[in-house]
C-alpha cells in the first residue's frame, strides 16, 4: 500500500473514529498509536469499526413493538413451547427487551420464569437490565 493510499485509509477511519466514538481523536494521535503498527493493523481495525457501526445500524433499525411477541404469549403464560415464529420475533426484538422488562403493562409477561425458559429455548441471551 503506497502513502498516499495509507493516508486516505487513515484519514478515513479517523473520521470514522471520530465521529461515532471519539470526538476528542485526531489523525497526529492515531498516526502515533499506529506508529510500530502496519498497513494491515490498520485495515484490521477499520473492518472492526466497520462491523461495529454496522451492527449499531441494524440494531437501531428494529422498531419496539411489545405487539410483535404475540406469537410468544402462549408460551409466555404457560408451559407450551415456543414456537419457530416466537423465536424469530424474540430475537428481532432483543433490542427491546430491557424496556419491555421496565414496563409495568409488560413485565408480567416478559420477566416470568417462563419467559425466561423461551428465551433460553429460544436461544436469545436473558437481558440484565
Amino acid at each position: 500500500m503506497d502513502q498516499q493510499c495509507f493516508n486516505e485509509v487513515l484519514s478515513f477511519l479517523v473520521e470514522l473514529l471520530h465521529m461515532n466514538f471519539f470526538p476528542d481523536l485526531n489523525q497526529d494521535s492515531l498516526q502515533f498509536m499506529m506508529k510500530k503498527g502496519s498497513c494491515t493493523s490498520l485495515l484490521c481495525a477499520l473492518v472492526v469499526v466497520l462491523v461495529v457501526l454496522a451492527e449499531a445500524r441494524v440494531t437501531e433499525a428494529v422498531t419496539c413493538n411489545a405487539l410483535e411477541l404475540g406469537p410468544c404469549l402462549g408460551a409466555f403464560t404457560s408451559s407450551q413451547a415456543p414456537s419457530a415464529a416466537c423465536c424469530n420475533k424474540l430475537r428481532e426484538q432483543r433490542p427491546c427487551l430491557c424496556g419491555y422488562i421496565k414496563n409495568p403493562s409488560y413485565s408480567k409477561y416478559v420477566n416470568s420464569p417462563n419467559a425466561r425458559r423461551v428465551a433460553s429455548t429460544c436461544g436469545v441471551p436473558y437481558p440484565s437490565c
